[in-house]
Formats: C-alpha cells, sequence, structure tokens
C-alpha cells in the first residue's frame, strides 16, 4: 500500500533534496570550472564563460605544468614529506594511545587531555616556535624540518582517532594474551594494533591529507628549490609581468590527484572508522 504524505512532510522532502542538490552544485562547480580552464588558452581564460568547454582542448597544459616548474621534483618531496610524516605520526600516536588507554597509572588522564587540547591550537600560532626550534636543531631547508613538524601537529588528533578504539576493546583479550606469555610489546603488536586497524587507517589518511595540502609551514622553513614541496610550486606560474592562468590550473588538478586516489581507495575505512570512534570514544 502507498503512503500518502502528508503536507508538512512534502515540505520537508523538498527542502531537505533542495538543501542537497544546492550544497552539491556549490562544491562541485569549483571544481568542474578547475577542471576545464586547465584545458583551456588563457585568452579563452579571460574572455570565455568560466563553465563553457574549450575551444581546442589544451593538453599541453599539463605538461608544461610538469616541464616549466619542476613540478616531479616537488612532487617526489611531498611525497616523500607525506609518506614519513604518516608513519612516524601514527607510531608515535599508537604507542601513546595504547599506554594511556590500556594501563592505567596516576595523571594517565591529566596527560590525555594535555594532548588532546593540542587540537584546539591554532596552527598558525605555532609558527614563530617551530621555527626556533627548528633552527636549533640545524634541520632548517631540509624535508626532515618539514617531516618532524609535521607530524608533532597532528599528534593530537591521531591521538584523539586512536585512542577510542583502544580505550574500547575489552579488557579480556589483554589478560588472555598475558596468561598465554604476551610481554607488554607483543600485547601491543599482536593484540591492541590489529584491532585498533581502522582508527590508525582514518589518522594516517587524514596526516596524509594534511601534509599533501600544508603550504604555510612548507614556505616558512624550506628556502631552496631542492626542498621545496609541490603546493609551492603553484606560484611558479605566477611572475611580475605574467600569469600562466590555465598552466596554474592544471598544476593545481595535478596536486589533487593523490589525496583523491588516497580516499578513492581508504573512504569505507575512513568513514567506518570516524563513525565506530565517535561511538567507542
Amino acid at each position: 500500500m502507498k503512503t500518502v504524505l502528508k503536507p508538512h512532510q512534502v515540505v520537508a522532502k523538498i527542502f531537505k533534496w533542495f538543501y542537497i542538490v544546492f550544497f552539491l552544485v556549490f562544491m562541485l562547480a569549483p571544481l568542474l570550472w578547475l577542471i576545464l580552464t586547465s584545458f583551456k588558452t588563457n585568452i579563452e581564460f579571460d574572455t570565455a564563460n568560466a563553465l563553457a568547454l574549450p575551444k581546442v582542448w589544451q593538453f599541453r597544459n599539463y605538461a608544461n605544468a610538469l616541464s616549466l616548474s619542476n613540478l616531479p621534483r616537488m612532487f617526489l618531496n611531498s611525497l616523500i614529506v607525506a609518506a614519513l610524516t604518516t608513519v612516524l605520526n601514527v607510531i608515535v600516536s599508537a604507542m601513546a594511545s595504547f599506554v594511556i588507554a590500556r594501563e592505567k597509572f596516576r595523571g594517565s588522564n591529566l596527560i590525555l587531555n594535555i594532548l588532546l587540547a593540542g587540537v584546539l591550537v591554532p596552527i598558525i600560532a605555532l609558527m614563530v616556535p617551530y621555527l626556533k626550534i627548528n633552527m636549533k636543531l640545524g634541520i632548517m631547508d631540509t624535508l626532515w624540518a618539514l617531516i618532524i613538524t609535521y607530524s608533532a601537529i597532528n599528534i593530537p588528533t591521531s591521538i584523539f582517532l586512536i585512542h577510542g578504539f583502544m580505550q574500547a576493546l575489552p579488557k579480556a583479550l589483554e589478560e588472555a594474551a598475558i596468561i598465554d606469555g604476551c610481554s607488554f610489546p607483543q600485547r601491543f603488536t599482536r593484540i591492541i594494533l590489529p584491532l585498533s586497524t581502522p582508527g590508525i587507517v582514518t589518522a594516517a589518511t587524514l596526516v596524509f591529507i594534511y601534509c599533501w595540502n600544508e603550504f604555510t609551514y612548507a614556505m616558512i622553513l624550506t628556502i631552496s628549490e631542492s626542498c621545496r614541496t609541490i603546493q609551492l610550486g603553484i606560484r611558479y606560474f605566477q611572475t611580475q609581468f605574467v600569469v600562466d592562468n590555465t598552466g596554474m590550473m592544471a598544476a593545481i588538478v595535478i596536486t589533487m590527484l593523490p589525496t583523491i586516489i588516497v580516499y578513492i581507495f581508504l573512504h569505507n575505512k575512513i568513514i567506518s572508522g570516524m563513525t565506530a570512534g565517535a561511538v567507542k570514544g
């Protein structure tokens, strides 16, 4: 039997779909404009309709983006920084979360609260301290400056995600492992770590995306072109007198691809990890 909707239910349903469609268009329109512009000439960029199709698809914009701005080297730098930062951050955050969540000791809640308070600190407020620390360590203008800084910045968020999973695991699992002769490190690597995979994958993905898209610290902590990341390469399309807008758009599209690919392959784990973490935490 077909259900007849009441007038207020019809209005609510129309409003719901209008709300969804509006924000979907609002989100996808700039992306569509970006992709279309990357295939146009600079003259079309200045004169044609923003969402109009290119008269002739300019695939050479992508070739120019890769050759004129040293983008492949910067792409490799970003990949190295993002990968090493993700590994280092996840290792430190997982070990810290394990100790705080599974080992009861005086001050554990205070330590957790102090670490999680880092989520509330504006990243921009830490620029000068991080700059001074990297100068004292003698790693300015190296990839290690970015790797260590990014790892530290993302520790509060990673602990927030991973701690909830580890804390919710039954204590009986560890007790059974202790009876079977598992040591402290074995309980972490063989019992708790595998069961916390959704939270760890979620944290790792968010760290990777942050590292790939970060601009401010990369501009401050690196000087030479050999250490620059891909986000900084976009500015090479702008000179004092000329701006290669379409080449810059092509470069931006290239920089978006890795994060899109990562999300496509891991989106199920990310969504399940964040929803489960919200319930378990």
